[in-house]
Parts: C-alpha cells; sequence; structure tokens
C-alpha cells in the first residue's frame, strides 16, 4: 500500500507575465520602470499592471530605453547611488520621480506633465534631471555660493523675488529638494553683477534649470509670471505665509491650522482646541514688534545692552554680532550674538546668567535656554543641520526707543528677538563661521569641504575623511576655500573672516597660481 502522498500546491506565475503583450501601448514616447526597492513586489506588480491596462509601457529591468524611474519611499542619495551603479545617468529625456507623479497619471489616464515638485534631486551634483543642457556646460560663476562674489545690491530682484517665492511655497508643500533647487537659482542671479537683459544670459549658468528658466522667460515678455501670480493670490500660501509669520510656528502647525478651517489670527487665538505654547504665546503677544525689520543701528544698540551683561557676568568674555548684520546688511528679523569665553568650561553658566541679569533689569519678555548637546563623537555629520549643539538661548528683549511706540500703552520700548550663543572655546572658530553665513551658504560651504576637499565640515568640527582624524582650528581661512582673493568691498558673504582668526581650514588648500 503506497503512501498517500500529500497534494501539491502549483505556484501561480506573477499576472504580469501574463499581462505583458496583451495590453495595447498607448504612449510610445513614455517608458517607466518602478523601483522595488521599499515598494515592494506585490505593490510593483500591481501598479505596474495598472500602468499597462492603462496603455503604459512598463519595463520590469532598467535599461537605456526607460524614460521615467519612479520611486517611492527611498532617500535620494541611496536611490541615485543605485541608478548610477546601474548606469543610470542624467539625460534630459530621463526623469527620475515620485510616486505623486504616477498615480497622477493613473488618475489622469494618461502621463500628466511633469513638474519640478515630481522630481527627485540627485543630491550628488544637485542637479534637476531636466535641467538645460547649457548648464551643463562650463561656467563663469562658481556652482557654490561660498566661492561667488555677492554684493548687497540685487540687480535682479524681480527674477530672484518670483523663484523665492516660489521655492516657498515648495517649502510649505514640505517638497525640499525642488525648493532648494530655485533657492540655487535665485543664489546664482543675486551673485551677478549686472542685470538679465536677455533670456540667453542664463544658459551658462548653474542651477538655472528649464523651470527656472520659463519664469525668468515669463518676466522677460509679461512683465510678471502668471505662476508666482496665482501663488501669491492662493489661499493656501497666503495663509501658510501668515502663520508661519508667528515666532514658533512652523511649516506643520501652519499646515495643521490652515487643514482644520482657520485662516485669521483672530481665528487661532479664538479656538479653544489650540493650545499654544510658550514660545508661540509669545510670538503672538509681541507679533506687532518681532514681525517689524530691525535696523542697524538697532542691532547696535542691543550689542551694547547684551556686552554690558556678559561682562558683568565674565568681565574676560567678549561678544560678536553674527548672522546678516555682520554680513553687512542694514535690516534683519532678529540679532544673533556669539559669546566667546577665555576658559574652557565658562560656556555652560555665562547663558544662565546673562538671563538673569535681563530679568532683574526688567527688559527680558521671553527666553528658551536650550543646555548644550555637543559630543564630539557623533560630529561632524555628513547631512546638513541649520542648528548646532552648543548651549544657546532665544529671547525676546525690551529695546528702548527715542519715540514712544505705542501711545495707547505709553510704551518707550519695542520687542526685539535675540538669540544668544555660547560655544565651547575651542569651537568658537566654527560657530561663528556657522552662525554668519546664510543657510545656502552654510550648505554649500559644506559640500565643497565634502566634494572638493574630502572634508566633513559643520558648526562643531572639520573632519578629514583621509586621515580619519579632527583637525585644529587657529589658522588664518584666507584662500582656504577660494581659489583667489575677494576684497571686502566687493562681496558680503564672510568677508570678515577673511580677514580674522577664524580660520578653521588648515589643510583645505586651495589651488596655486
Amino acid at each position: 500500500m503506497f503512501p498517500t502522498a500529500l497534494p501539491t500546491r502549483k505556484r501561480r506565475r506573477p499576472e504580469v507575465a501574463l499581462a505583458r503583450g496583451r495590453e495595447e501601448v498607448k504612449f510610445r514616447d513614455v517608458t517607466l520602470y518602478l523601483v522595488e526597492r521599499r515598494m515592494g513586489k506585490s505593490r510593483r506588480n500591481f501598479l505596474s499592471n495598472l500602468a499597462r491596462s492603462k496603455g503604459f509601457c512598463v519595463y520590469d529591468a532598467l535599461s537605456a530605453d526607460v524614460t521615467h524611474v519612479v520611486s517611492e519611499g527611498n532617500a535620494p542619495q541611496e536611490l541615485w547611488s543605485w541608478l548610477e551603479e546601474q548606469g543610470f545617468g542624467e539625460m534630459r529625456d530621463r526623469h527620475v520621480l515620485h510616486i505623486s507623479w504616477f498615480t497622477e497619471s493613473m488618475s489622469a489616464g494618461q502621463p500628466v506633465p511633469v513638474e519640478i515638485r515630481h522630481y527627485i534631486q540627485n543630491p550628488a551634483v544637485d542637479q534637476r534631471s531636466c535641467a538645460h543642457p547649457s548648464a551643463k556646460q562650463e561656467s563663469t560663476v562658481s556652482s557654490y555660493a561660498c566661492q561667488r562674489r555677492t554684493t548687497l545690491n540685487n540687480h535682479n530682484k524681480i527674477f530672484t523675488d518670483a523663484l523665492e517665492v516660489l521655492a516657498e511655497n515648495l517649502e510649505f508643500c514640505g517638497d525640499q529638494g525642488p525648493s532648494l533647487a530655485f533657492r540655487r537659482a535665485a543664489s546664482v542671479l543675486k551673485s551677478l553683477p549686472a542685470a538679465l537683459r536677455r533670456l540667453e544670459d542664463t544658459q551658462r549658468l548653474p542651477y538655472l534649470g528649464e523651470h527656472s528658466r520659463t519664469i525668468i522667460e515669463e518676466i522677460f515678455e509679461c512683465g510678471s509670471s502668471s505662476r508666482v501670480e496665482e501663488i501669491l493670490n492662493d489661499e493656501r500660501y497666503r495663509t501658510m505665509k501668515l502663520f508661519s509669520s508667528v515666532f514658533g510656528v512652523g511649516p506643520k502647525t501652519s499646515e495643521n491650522w490652515f487643514c482644520r478651517g482657520l485662516r485669521t489670527f483672530e481665528q487661532v487665538l479664538s479656538e479653544p482646541s489650540i493650545r499654544l505654547n510658550r514660545m508661540q504665546t509669545a510670538g503672538f503677544l509681541f507679533y506687532e514688534d518681532i514681525s517689524k525689520p530691525v535696523s542697524r543701528t538697532e542691532a547696535s544698540a542691543l550689542k551694547i545692552i547684551v556686552e554690558e551683561a556678559v561682562i558683568c557676568v565674565n568681565p574676560s568674555a567678549t561678544v560678536s554680532i553674527t548672522g546678516g548684520f555682520r554680513r553687512g546688511k542694514e535690516f534683519g528679523h532678529d540679532v544673533d550674538f556669539i559669546i566667546k569665553t577665555p576658559e574652557a568650561g565658562q560656556e555652560d553658566v555665562i547663558l544662565p546668567a546673562v538671563i538673569e541679569r535681563f530679568k532683574r533689569q526688567n527688559i527680558l519678555l521671553y527666553s528658551d535656554l536650550q543646555e548644550s548637546t555637543f559630543d564630539l563623537r557623533q560630529l561632524p555629520t555628513p547631512r546638513f543641520e541649520a542648528m548646532d549643539h552648543f548651549s544657546k538661548c532665544f529671547l525676546i528683549v525690551k529695546l528702548k526707543c527715542e519715540q514712544e511706540t505705542d501711545t495707547r500703552a505709553a510704551r518707550d520700548w519695542r520687542a526685539v528677538r535675540v538669540d544668544l550663543v555660547a560655544p565651547p572655546l575651542e569651537r568658537y572658530a566654527y560657530a561663528l563661521l556657522g552662525w554668519s553665513g546664510s543657510t545656502l551658504f552654510e550648505r554649500d560651504l559644506r559640500r565643497f569641504a565634502r566634494l572638493e576637499r574630502g572634508k566633513l565640515l559643520d558648526n562643531h568640527a572639520l573632519y578629514d575623511k583621509a586621515t580619519t582624524s579632527y583637525l585644529k582650528s587657529g589658522v588664518y581661512m584666507t584662500g582656504r576655500f577660494t581659489d583667489h582673493y575677494l576684497p571686502p568691498s566687493s562681496f558680503r558673504i564672510l568677508w570678515k573672516f577673511y580677514l580674522s582668526r577664524v580660520a578653521i581650514c588648515c589643510s583645505l588648500k586651495a589651488p596655486k597660481h
């Protein structure tokens, strides 16, 4: 008697193979490839069949014929590293896109136009895959903001204002990559010594991709951009901009309030379910004052107040103004100061003492003290971080004015935002550098150090990847990051660093001439 064999279950062949060939290809100019990583095999098969049923050509393997790569949930750096390993390079007719483009195309039943928000930017080269071919040519303008001459006089304000509106709108939507692309384009235009006269002037400029050039072309022809005007009149953009102008309110909170149907400050403050934190409460309370620009004269007056408090606590400490005022700007939204203490460990106690002195002087309206979380073992980080780990405090203080600012309250002062930072003595140079440049300048400075000099730089340290060691500060910075001397009168980006002893780049050698 033979043993009864268990019934065998036949494995079903994937429906992808069965479906292929039976669906008519309607869109022959578009060839899709869906990245399986993070998406999963079953979901990839389902989406591939869906696309084929709607007339799309979908490849199961990445090849030179693919025009649209669709990814879901992958980090841009990891995705592009994998694509480059497969030999899939950047070309004008190739697009690496978020899954959002795919879903929109499926809903429309046809390929929707590719917009900049759909692209997944290549972090290694920071260049849009839709960029104009001429942008690939050699340019006389550096692709690094830290190597460009940028004066306070912006000759292309009509263009940069439009690009920055697009960038801000994308930031509100959470599309950081495309937003950064527009920020870079605006930064390049700000560095030009003269105004653009025609569209062809942008052909050899870095980061001026197809979308930026389209905006510029429309401004040349019509005097304004219809896309920018549409954004400026958009209810969501206007509301997000209004809410995010409040001290302590970021894009996520602004979006949350907008989605709840709130459109004005009065509606937010009268909504019983909203619980404001201390920073947001202070932001609303002193909104009228802190939303106004701070002048250079007011910044100088604040420096005197801060210096008096710091010297009273530690006579050997010094105070340096940073941010836009250090770069030569006449106005800013707040005033940043870095406190230098002569001995290690003093930075941990000086900020609480300064805050207490401000309280006794009755000029402190709000304070948020953040203790140091600095740990050299975790630094420097290869990713860009706008905030460092040093001791810092965010304040709102009273600044006396010559004229009464509020006749109803009979006030002779206005509220001003002040940020104080107290780094360790051996990290002072890095902190001064990090707190003086614009966000884009700092990002490009770190990118330059990483890609051109093989170093990792942040607000805390400079790390040599070749020797796997940290480099000491103390050497003059002139000529370390730039290839030629830039006189102070010609540009604003951190020129004081090139003349002061904040050099941190002892081995970032510039090419010899």
